[in-house]
């Protein structure tokens, strides 16, 4: 026989992971998540962002419409009143023009906007806070009717800016 050992005589190995292979593996995957995890994180917020100010932008045109369809005759006034809608929900149901023979009516919202930023379990409606016409802008308080609208989100913006400050 030859001095090298036959294939035969050595011992078989497995082929299989090593504890340190799959230990060094998994210590690759904790790194790249923990890299990853606030991107996405940061990805989600900045996409709720977006829809909480194409909401905003939704609603606040709305009740711009309301006023304005209020200013024509359009829509019942009584007198001292400021002609913004008196709840939100009369944008998405809409209000009988006046000027239309056919009385038909007029709707300002295909359906209520909802605060992405707001527990799932609470109605569309209820997800914003309200500020009426004759409220400061500095303390918004509901009243008889819907001036603006504002996020009740006590979360702050990826701008710093509070959500309610919008």
């Amino acid at each position: 026989m030859g001095a090298f050992p036959s294939r035969s005589s050595m011992p078989t190995r497995n082929r299989g992971f090593t504890l340190v292979e799959i230990l060094v593996a998994m210590a690759v995957v904790v790194i790249l998540a923990s890299l990853v995890t606030p991107m996405i994180i940061t990805a989600v917020k900045r996409e709720k962002e977006h829809e909480l100010r194409l909401s905003l932008r939704q609603l606040r045109q709305a009740i711009d419409d309301y006023k304005q369809a209020g200013d024509q005759g359009r829509i019942p006034r009584l007198p001292g009143e400021t002609g913004y809608p008196k709840n939100l929900e009369i944008l998405a149901l809409g209000v009988r023009d006046q000027l239309d023979p056919t009385g038909r009516r007029i709707y300002f919202l295909r359906r209520m906007p909802r605060d992405p930023f707001a527990n799932d379990a609470i109605a569309a409606v209820d997800t914003w806070g309200k500020r009426a016409y004759g409220s400061d802008p500095d303390n918004p308080q509901p009243g008889a009717d819907v001036f603006d609208v504002y996020s009740l989100s006590p979360a702050t913006g990826l701008n710093g800016t509070a959500y309610r400050q919008w």
